[in-house]
C-alpha cells in the first residue's frame, strides 16, 4: 500500500497542481503515488516533503573497467576520472571491478600458462602486480589507492613498495611478489583472459567500460568524458553531495 501523503504535501500540490490533477513537469504520477517509492518523489520533486518514508536502499551502479597497466587511455581514465568518482562517491553509490588484461594473449606451453602484451612485457608484469596485489588485499578500498599510485606514478612496475609504504604498509610485499613469480599469479591472470574472453559484444579497445554490465559507446563515451556525472544519472538513490555537478576533460584516446 502507498504510504500516506502528508498535508503539507497536499498544500505544495494545490498550490503547484491545482486539482490535484495536474503532473509536474517529468512527473506522469498522481499525488497520492508521490510518495511510494524514491524514484518517484525524486521525478514529482516531493522529497523532502517524503523525508519520513523508508524506502529500500538503492542498488549501487556496477561498472567494471578492462584495461591494460601501460595503456596510456587506460592509466588516464583509471588516474582522472574513475579514482576520483570513488573518492567523492560513498560506498553504496558505485561498486567497481577492475580486470587488468586488455588486448593481451595467452597460450599454455607444457601446462603453464604464458601472455603476451600490447605494449611488451612489463605491461604483462604490470598486468599481474596489479592483479596480485587484488587477491592479496582482499579489501577493494586497500588495493585501489596501491594500483591508483602505480598507476599514476613514474613505473607501473617499480613502484609497488614505495606505493604500500604509503596507501598500504600492512600488506606483505613477499607475498604479492611470490604469486606475481609463480602458479597462482598466472593462475589469476588465466581468470581475467577468461573473463575478457567471455565480453559481449568482445571488447575492441581498452578501455573498456561496461555500466551495470552493458557496454554501448554511448555509455563508453559518457564514462570517459564525466564519470561522475553517469554515475549521478543512473543511481536511484538519493543523490549525495558530489553529484551537485562536475565535468572533466574527455580521455578521447583508446589503445586497440
Amino acid at each position: 500500500m502507498a504510504p500516506a501523503v502528508s498535508l503539507a504535501l497536499l498544500a505544495l500540490v494545490a498550490l503547484l497542481a491545482p486539482g490535484l490533477g495536474v503532473a509536474l513537469p517529468g512527473c506522469d504520477y498522481p499525488a497520492h503515488l508521490w510518495c511510494s517509492s524514491r524514484e518517484i518523489a525524486v521525478a514529482c520533486q516531493a522529497e523532502s516533503y517524503c523525508a519520513n518514508i523508508s524506502w529500500p536502499a538503492a542498488a549501487p551502479v556496477e561498472l567494471s573497467l578492462f584495461y591494460e597497466s601501460l595503456c596510456p587511455a587506460c592509466r588516464l581514465f583509471l588516474v582522472q576520472q574513475l579514482y576520483t568518482a570513488w573518492l567523492l562517491l560513498p560506498e553504496e553509490v558505485l561498486n567497481i571491478t577492475l580486470v587488468p588484461y586488455g588486448n593481451a594473449q595467452e597460450r599454455n606451453v607444457s601446462g603453464k600458462w604464458q601472455f603476451l602484451c600490447q605494449h611488451g612485457p612489463e605491461e604483462c608484469l604490470g598486468n599481474m602486480i596489479e592483479t596480485c596485489l587484488m587477491n592479496e588485499a582482499k579489501d577493494f578500498s586497500v588495493y585501489f589507492p596501491v594500483i591508483f599510485c602505480l598507476e599514476s606514478g613514474s613505473s607501473v612496475t617499480k613502484n609497488l613498495e614505495a606505493c604500500l609504504q604509503v596507501y598500504a604498509p600492512e600488506l606483505d610485499r613477499s607475498r604479492i611478489s611470490g604469486c606475481v613469480q609463480g602458479d597462482t599469479g598466472a593462475s589469476l591472470m588465466h581468470h581475467n583472459a577468461q573473463l575478457t574472453q567471455a565480453l559481449d559484444p568482445p571488447h575492441q579497445y581498452v578501455p573498456w567500460i561496461l555500466v551495470n554490465g552493458k557496454h554501448t559507446e554511448e555509455l563508453q563515451d559518457q564514462a570517459q568524458t564525466s564519470l561522475l556525472g553517469l554515475i549521478c544519472r543512473l543511481y536511484q538513490g538519493k543523490k549525495p553531495e558530489a553529484c551537485g555537478g562536475s565535468r572533466a576533460p574527455k580521455a578521447s584516446s583508446r589503445c586497440r
